[in-house]
């Protein structure tokens, strides 16, 4: 309110502040791009988002084993475990895109969760393999449980009819597979509504670990009466396997104006056990549009030995030819490369099983973001891997063979006496001779800009349609550098001093009057940024003369 003085004196007048406050962006918000459970999916192309893996059985339907090719093509389970192994590893915040949904992948494949039920799907060619049997009604049934065997047999009754409103309204349902039974009573025997899911649908498929029920929309309007069994049993194994990873399910997730990309904010991308090249550009590619970071897998067959015929992982990533198995990782500031695949527990059988690494490595960025901040290399002694025996055999690694990766930008997963750590920092350019990436070789140099670059993003929108002068400049440069200030206080920058560690700059150095004419307002923000101590070198020498 303007001040209009009358008399000899002080006049106080309260004035709003013109510096706003800023907003730090997060940093470890994963995205889990693949294939999930074929029947028990809630959503196709679409992030889901989960604080849990409690959550993700809810919406995705838990672990189930797949096929893996020598190539690592096949669909194989692989999403499931990277989720909880980033829960498990210090994740707490991540999106799921299922590239699948409610329909199989492929044919002749093997869908199974931790209390041992699965579905073999059909292949092409196979005469009967699914065990499915339909009652009176249209109620279709799917067996959840291994049907390799020829002989394999489930019952289901349907007993208890009951007439309410409609006739033969509500029954009792009974499954039974050897030793085990569920029974689901007064489920409703109703047609599903338009667009939704029928009564036993809702009722069954979430609870049960038996079947999969799949209502006949063209079903006749009679229920059976009385009590009716029916068995659900198969006669043929499958033909072979054709579950295979196709990339058109993974284009279509990272394509211009899909639900990902309208996503406001993620930062780090998970693609589970894919080598596929293509799909690795274009996951890179849309990082680089989304401010985010790429975890890549190496292949499943490369090992850390340069072996003359093998698939050497140095070959993967400085191989113009790939790896030998057509396999070749594109380069980007926006991603990190992980190595080996670690050995685990597969909780869908409980047998052994190789995992690839970037479930593990997105807990650990995650955990070092919340410990440390994200100026911190997620690596080194205290980046200890949970869930995990040690790396695979073939991936054991020693001081000199890491000495001939970490040049090329393959980050190392090692097992030492005091456990499993991540023991590499360097992005997919690595060691370059194009300067122009050489600022940007180690991962927290680039994650920290990201970061920096999201968080401004999002909170410099009230300058827009501002007037373009020195009142605004004065103060947006206010606001970042409280900011920036108080990541220096955090110990985020080098230097001993604030003008040391940053800069930032908002006045008519930045911003012509040429500038002013065609709408812009120009900011200069620079940093000092933390880089890791990757090589740590001690000079030993002795004292002369004897010790006394």
């Amino acid at each position: 309110m303007a001040i209009n003085p009358t008399y000899p004196g002080i006049y106080i007048q309260e004035v709003p502040s013109s510096s706003h406050s800023i907003t730090a962006a997060p940093t470890s918000i994963a995205v889990f791009v693949g294939y999930t459970h074929p029947f028990k999916t809630q959503a196709v192309n679409t992030p889901v988002q989960v604080f849990s893996f409690s959550d993700y059985e809810a919406q995705f339907g838990g672990f189930f084993v797949g096929n893996q090719s020598d190539g690592g093509l096949l669909v194989d389970g692989s999403v499931p475990r990277a989720v909880n192994d980033f829960f498990l590893n210090g994740g707490a915040q991540a999106y799921v895109v299922s590239t699948n949904g409610a329909a199989p992948p492929g044919g002749g494949f093997t869908y199974s969760t931790s209390d041992g039920r699965s579905q073999v799907v059909p292949a092409a060619g196979a005469a009967v393999a699914a065990a499915t049997a339909t009652v009176a009604g249209g109620i279709e049934f799917v067996a959840l449980e291994p049907t390799g065997q020829s002989n394999f047999t489930m019952s289901v009754t349907i007993s208890n009819v009951q007439q309410t409103t409609i006739p033969h309204d509500t029954a009792d349902i009974s499954i039974t597979y050897g030793n085990r039974s569920e029974t689901y009573r007064k489920v409703v025997l109703a047609a599903p509504p338009p667009g939704g899911k029928a009564p036993i649908e809702a009722r069954v498929n979430p609870n049960s670990t038996l079947v999969h029920v799949q209502p006949n929309l063209n079903y006749p309007a009679a229920y059976p009466v009385g009590t009716t069994t029916v068995v659900l049993q198969t006669a043929q194994q499958p033909a072979a396997d054709t579950g295979v990873f196709n990339p058109a399910d993974y284009m279509a997730v990272f394509a211009a104006d899909s639900p990902l990309d309208k996503l406001p904010v993620f930062n780090l991308l998970v693609l589970p056990g894919i080598v596929y090249a293509p799909v690795l550009s274009e996951a890179l590619a849309f990082c680089e549009r989304k401010r985010a970071f790429f975890l890549m897998d190496p292949p499943p067959q490369d090992i850390a030995d340069a072996v003359p015929n093998a698939n050497w992982v140095g070959d993967f990533m400085n191989n113009p030819a790939g790896d030998g198995l057509g396999n070749i990782a594109p380069k980007s500031q926006n991603g990190a490369l992980y190595f080996p695949y670690l050995k685990s527990v597969d909780p869908a059988t409980n047998q052994p099983i190789n995992n690839p690494p970037s479930g593990y490595v997105a807990g650990i960025y995650s955990r070092t973001d919340q410990n440390r901040g994200v100026w911190k290399a997620p690596a080194g002694l205290e980046t200890i891997v949970n869930d995990t025996t040690g790396v695979v055999d073939t991936g054991k690694m020693t001081d000199d063979r890491q000495g001939t990766l970490n040049p090329i930008a393959v980050n190392c997963l090692r097992s030492f006496p005091t456990g499993t750590v991540v023991f590499g920092a360097r992005t997919l350019v690595g060691q370059t001779d194009n300067t122009a990436f050489e600022q940007w070789r180690y991962v927290p140099v680039r994650r920290m800009a990201l970061f920096i670059e999201q968080t401004l993003l999002e909170n410099l929108r009230w300058v827009i349609f501002e007037p373009n002068d020195t009142p605004l400049w004065n103060a947006i440069r206010s606001s970042i550098e409280s900011f920036m200030l108080t990541l220096f206080s955090q110990g985020a920058f080098q230097g001993t001093k604030a003008s040391d560690a940053f800069q930032v700059k908002c006045d008519d150095t930045t911003t012509t009057p040429t500038d002013i004419d065609q709408g812009r307002v120009n900011i200069v923000v620079a940093f000092a940024p933390l880089k890791p101590a990757e090589f740590v070198i001690i000079r030993l020498s002795q004292l002369a003369g004897q010790t006394q």
